[in-house]
């Protein structure tokens, strides 16, 4: 079987034509040169180097290996760079799938800090509902998927994933109203969104001791505040959203004890590669902003902002 030393030590001669040059070049001595050519010459079972007098010369077959050897030695350079490049964080990429409000609040953020610590590793974005997140995870499509779930539906540990919890998400209802409560609308109508986001809101009115009666139906976070705005329902929103688009004619009241919980989830067995353990930290460190963010602009409850003017889904 072809060793690599053997290979190299055949390169660095054949490059030399010399064995004493290519001794020099490896550190090695001359004997351990000449010991590896009797090695790899015993083990392709051809003659490789022929004695010119003082020198060496390589045979035809010798420089066929040569060719080679210089080709597979370089490659192997090539791959323990780049591993290295890689491991220190100069090269790499990672696919991150997430919602649309965390993609346009907590992503953003964490690309510029991962973007000015490690300028070369190279990060990938895709807008993905966390249940087709997660699919693409457990497929090898993506490498980190932020989600959003929670307390009472956790994730099941058998199925492989590994969760690092980012920060916790809280659920406002959106009315007309100043200061409103949830328990005034028992018998209004309501807007409601995607399946799991619907869960959400019946989960919240029943703790209420009421069903909501659901009259609308968007998983867009512009249109359901519009709808709101012009008197067709009320709604809940997370917080993210209302950071990624608050408009000023509507109203939020902070739901207490109904928080989404974000996390970051990879696939497999531990440790991370570094550089999706460089994403989970940059993550985390962006959740700081972004939550005093949230509390800033929805201190008070009939508080306003300037909406945004791209439509985004969310929830």
């Amino acid at each position: 079987m072809l060793n690599l030393i053997q290979l190299k030590v055949l390169a660095a001669v054949a490059r030399h034509e010399s064995v004493t040059e290519a001794a020099k070049e490896l550190h090695y001595s001359q004997s351990s040169v000449s010991h590896h050519l009797t090695r790899l010459e015993a083990a392709t079972g051809v003659k490789l180097i022929q004695h010119v007098g003082r020198g060496i010369r390589l045979t035809s077959e010798g420089r066929l290996l040569a060719i080679r050897a210089g080709e597979i030695v370089g490659r192997v350079d090539a791959a323990f760079s780049e591993l290295a490049a890689q491991a220190g964080l100069q090269a790499g990429r990672v696919r991150l799938a997430a919602n649309a409000s965390a993609l346009s609040t907590i992503v953003p953020k964490a690309a510029a800090t991962l973007a000015q610590a490690h300028p070369g590793l190279e990060l990938i974005l895709i807008d993905r509902h966390p249940v087709e997140a997660l699919q693409m995870l457990r497929h090898g499509e993506i490498d980190v998927a932020l989600i959003f779930q929670h307390a009472d539906a956790p994730l099941e540990e058998e199925e492989g994933f590994r969760l690092v919890h980012i920060t916790d998400d809280p659920i406002y209802l959106i009315s007309q109203r100043p200061d409103d409560s949830i328990a005034n609308h028992r018998h209004s109508a309501w807007i409601g969104g995607c399946e799991r986001c619907q869960n959400e809101l019946i989960t919240v009115c029943r703790q209420h001791g009421f069903t909501p009666r659901i009259a609308s139906l968007s998983d867009d976070m512009v249109v359901v505040q519009a709808l709101v705005a012009a008197g067709k329902g009320v709604t809940t929103l997370p917080g993210l959203a209302l950071q990624a688009h608050r408009r000023p004619d509507i109203h939020t009241t902070e739901l207490t004890g109904f928080p989404r919980q974000i996390h970051a989830v990879t696939y497999g067995d531990p440790p991370d590669p570094p550089a999706i353990a460089a994403v989970l930290a940059a993550l985390t460190a962006a959740t700081s902003a972004t939550s005093s963010a949230i509390s800033s602009s929805l201190t008070s409850k009939s508080s306003t902002g300037s909406p945004s003017t791209k439509s985004r889904r969310t929830r």
